[in-house]
């Protein structure tokens, strides 16, 4: 039996491959995803760990911020004395290093990188674990002296001599370089500028007494748990952040973690759809390919084999070629993981390919998905061939299930489909968006099995309509390649259902994100009121003399200062909510359009006093004149008033959750020294606004790192940042397509072989080649179309209760992109005439004699 399997699985070498192929992609992206992660993970746990002082002590981390608010946290300088008498001490450091700086050249260009890693001043001394060595030049020595990074020193052309300008929080001042530090471990994609540590705190931090930590080395034979203990003696409990070598590498690794995960879940979302598109292509060759092998499968039962030796013949099968494409899958993820190092060296973080991690997890991961998927889809087929008696298999009886009814996929699918409906029903009727995006994800799911179940059923109706106009069009040519199609509602219908899968996602991506693209147009209508905003690219906050800039500018009239802060409320319902506030400065109703429900701008702005969204104060039982403890950074606390309540018709305020702001002043008073980050600006009085433009953009050339943006500019934005979503679905998109044409091109050559005999007899009866080619492609468009269709149909229904998800979060608009439908109906039109070239070849090129005589 095991050499009848072999030999069955070798003789269906081309047909199988294609199989092969979905395993294949499958596999890859799961291998890819791991060996990567895995590596970036391993090289930055080594960076970490070398380059992590013993102890480390840094301001203490009360709130985590969920935006940058401008403002450096810092510790005193004189701490490091203290902590050099501490017993066990070898050298301590006090370090001064800030990312919220702006390095530029001699024309005014950044010299930072372009691809959101950070642009980083920091203190310059070396110790056995600095990152990075001195290579040319000489170190910096007082006030007007700098080393760059060599990276960066390379890509931006900077060369030791040329002069750069600094943009930091306390001021702007300029440096000379004097030398180039090369990273001897792995370059994170930072910007590194190196100043002396005499004048480092006074340039960045405005004072030479304070520093942002304190870097302590431990004397030979002094663990680190003990000299943290000691360390923690001396600069008292509860006032600072201590952590040891492995528990600051641990904190750095888990803030990249975030990153790496994005990276790793998108790819696994490739796999996962390569997995779902690719078990409908297995299903139907294996199917077909049983069809086929009808009588040989009643010869072995005829011959002794039983009902479970032909079961696990087929299994077997299914088991090699999954076994097959693991393999190859696995080296395909190598290869990816190869690529996307490579694709990270030239964004800027020189990873190694020599170092590649190939843990035992990932071959065990691709096996499992290579070989399950095949299994499980293969298992149906299997069990159907079992089930063939000897008389009816060796007579060539059809086991195929042509004339089978379809009652029992009738009941499943209309139950599991009902169940969706409610689902996504109950999702539309809820109003709390948590619940709702819960119910959507449970009828999305349930609505798309339903679908695949009952998606036969819906064979003959549909492709009906869809081919009706072949006859007409071809002729009788049009109307055998309907009746093809409709021949096998199952093949069919699991055929399409690859191609359904992706353009379902489609679907509702795209009305998903044309809703929320219209949605932020309308908010932009109607709460932007000022001619012009100037904001950073990466929107962090940037230095007072851009402010300074933009007010001496010709032609400007007001302008009204945006400041974010992180904070902590403490809530009469008991919850502490931590978020961002924003604070602002006087006349916001001249730049900003506010709804009131309750108290107004000069209450929310005054001393004291805070403005809240109004449907997060009803969730928290705030009211006009509750009094909230508010926890500031660096551990200032206050008492706020609320004395305006909002509706900004987003249910989260300005993007932050409750919507919190106040004014400038209060800001200041708690949270001190922190720059903005955005500037709303209006022409003045007999200025116009198109001319002011012109003389933003001179006043602020010195400052490459903002821009300035009008409506058109914003609602641009907002779309650019919605279609980097809307490309990625793009992307999978792309990858269900190819599988799909795979199982396409698969189920017509498996047919062109079922119906060799019968493309004989119309060859004889006077077909010609060209109109069975034809006959091939009508056959084809009409199944990718019927997938098309109902992908399509299914994704509108997502699109449009995901709308109501968004509409929770005040994103009402709900818009459907007609033209990116349409365009993707043809699309699967031309996927249908690009997968039917190979079969309709390969049937034109039949003898015909050779044809009529096949059995």
């Amino acid at each position: 039996m095991l050499k009848a399997t072999l030999r069955s699985f070798l003789a269906h070498k081309g047909r199988l491959a294609l199989s092969a192929l979905a395993v294949l992609l499958s596999v890859a992206f799961v291998a890819g995803s791991l060996i990567f992660s895995d590596t970036v993970s391993r090289t930055f746990d080594r960076l970490f760990a070398s380059t992590a002082a013993d102890v480390t002590v840094s301001p203490k981390e009360d709130l985590r911020s969920p935006v940058p608010g401008g403002t450096v946290q810092t510790v005193p300088a004189a701490l490091r004395d203290r902590v050099a008498k501490v017993p066990g001490v070898a050298s301590v450091h006090a370090d001064v290093s800030v990312q919220n700086v702006v390095v530029v050249d001699s024309h005014n260009k950044s010299v930072g990188p372009t691809t959101g890693a950070p642009t980083i001043a920091t203190s310059w001394y070396v110790t056995d674990r600095s990152p990075v060595e001195l290579t040319s030049g000489h170190a910096p020595r007082g006030a007007g002296e700098a080393l760059l990074d060599a990276d960066t020193a390379s890509k931006k052309h900077v060369r030791v001599g040329d002069t750069l300008t600094v943009q930091a929080q306390p001021g702007t001042f300029k440096v000379r370089v004097v030398g180039i530090a090369t990273f001897t471990t792995t370059n994170p994609g930072a910007a590194l500028v190196f100043l002396d540590p005499a004048v480092a705190g006074r340039q960045l931090l405005g004072s030479a007494d304070r520093a942002t930590a304190i870097s302590v080395d431990a004397a030979p034979g002094v663990d680190d748990k003990v000299l943290k203990s000691r360390v923690a003696t001396a600069v008292g409990p509860g006032n600072y952040d201590l952590k040891t070598a492995g528990e600051q590498a641990k904190s750095a690794a888990a803030n990249l973690g975030g990153f790496l995960d994005v990276i790793k879940y998108v790819m696994l979302g490739f796999a996962g759809i390569a997995v779902l598109v690719g078990i409908f292509l297995i299903v139907n060759t294996f199917s077909m390919l049983i069809a086929q092998r009808t009588r040989e499968l009643g010869l072995l039962r005829a011959l002794g084999a039983d009902r479970r030796q032909v079961r696990r013949s087929v299994l077997l099968e299914a088991l090699l070629l999954g076994a097959v494409g693991s393999t190859l899958g696995l080296a395909a993820g190598i290869g990816l993981a190869f690529g996307l190092i490579r694709l990270m060296s030239a964004f800027g973080m020189n990873l190694k390919a020599t170092e590649m991690v190939i843990g035992w997890g990932t071959p065990v991961a691709a096996y499992a998905v290579g070989v399950g998927v095949t299994f499980v889809a293969a298992y149906l087929p299997a069990r159907r061939a079992a089930t063939v008696s000897p008389m009816a298999a060796l007579s060539d009886a059809e086991i195929a299930g042509i004339d089978k009814p379809l009652t029992a996929r009738a009941v499943a699918g209309g139950v599991i489909g009902v169940a969706g409906a409610a689902a996504l029903a109950g999702c539309v009727a809820s109003d709390k968006a948590g619940t709702a995006a819960s119910l959507l994800g449970l009828g999305v799911v349930l609505t798309l099995i339903a679908t695949v179940v009952a998606g036969p059923l819906l064979v003959r109706p549909v492709i009906r309509v869809l081919g009706a106009a072949f006859p007409a069009l071809f002729g009788s040519v049009g109307r055998m390649s309907q009746r093809n199609a409709l021949r096998n509602p199952r093949r069919t219908g699991a055929t399409a259902a690859a191609l359904m899968v992706g353009l379902a996602l489609v679907g509702g991506m795209s009305v998903a994100s044309a809703s929320m693209s219209a949605s932020f147009d309308r908010q932009i209508d109607r709460t932007l009121g000022a001619d012009y905003v100037v904001q950073s690219q990466n929107f962090t906050p940037f230095t007072k003399e851009v402010t300074r800039a933009v007010e001496g500018t010709p032609g400007v009239g007001l302008v009204v200062a945006q400041r974010l802060t992180p904070l902590a409320l403490r809530l009469p319902d008991g919850k502490r909510v931590e978020t961002a506030a924003a604070g602002y400065g006087p006349h916001l109703d001249q730049v900003a359009h506010l709804t009131y429900t309750q108290g107004g701008t000069a209450a929310a702005l005054a001393d004291g006093k805070l403005a809240m969204d109004a449907g997060f104060a009803k969730d928290h039982r705030v009211k006009v004149g509750s009094v909230l403890p508010v926890e500031f950074p660096g551990g200032r606390r206050a008492a706020l008033t609320v004395g305006a309540l909002t509706n900004l018709d987003t249910g989260e305020g300005f993007g932050t959750q409750g919507g919190v702001f106040f004014g400038l002043g209060t800001l200041e008073k708690y949270a001190p020294g922190g720059q903005d980050s955005s500037l709303y600006v209006n022409a003045s009085p007999g200025t116009d606004a198109g001319e002011l433009r012109g003389a933003l953009d001179s006043s602020l050339k010195p400052f490459p790192q903002v821009q300035v943006r009008d409506q058109a500019d914003y609602k641009k934005l907002v779309h650019d940042q919605i279609a980097v979503l809307l490309y990625l679905v793009y992307a999978l998109l792309g990858l269900a397509i190819v599988i799909a044409v795979l199982g396409v091109v698969n189920t017509l050559a498996l047919s062109v072989v079922e119906r060799t005999r019968e493309i004989g007899l119309l060859r004889a009866i006077g077909l010609s080649r060209r109109q069975l080619r034809r006959m091939i492609r009508l056959e084809s468009v009409v199944i990718a179309v019927f997938g098309a269709v109902l992908g399509l149909a299914l994704g509108l229904v997502w699109g449009v209760c995901g709308q109501q998800v968004l509409a929770l979060r005040g994103l009402k608009e709900l818009a459907v992109p007609w033209g990116t439908i349409v365009a993707v109906v043809i699309g699967a039109a031309v996927v249908g005439v690009v997968a039917a070239l190979l079969p309709a070849l390969r049937a034109s090129r039949m003898n015909v004699l050779a044809a009529i005589a096949h059995e």
